[in-house]
């Protein structure tokens, strides 16, 4: 099935694409152009993604807030929430 008919992107080649490493819609179109023309189709480009199918997202999802430097030199670490 068609995901993006501007440049006859299908279903396959987003999850090919999303399989070699493309998490978001942004990069699917750097691959493929697929959402870079009318835009129709990035909604579905972005729920053939999903949200927790991206190794990388769970790095950014754990990373946290670099420690502060005091004027005196020592670091801060980030208080636990």
């Amino acid at each position: 099935m068609y995901v993006c008919s501007c440049f006859g992107v299908t279903e396959a080649q987003v999850k090919k694409h999303a399989d070699a490493g493309a998490c978001t819609p942004r990069q699917i179109a750097s691959a493929c152009k697929a959402g870079t023309d009318c835009g129709g189709c990035v909604r579905r480009i972005q729920a053939l993604l999903g949200r927790g199918d991206c190794p990388r997202r769970e790095l950014l999802d754990q990373r946290q807030e670099p420690a502060a430097v005091s004027a005196l030199g020592d670091v801060r670490l980030p208080e636990a929430a």
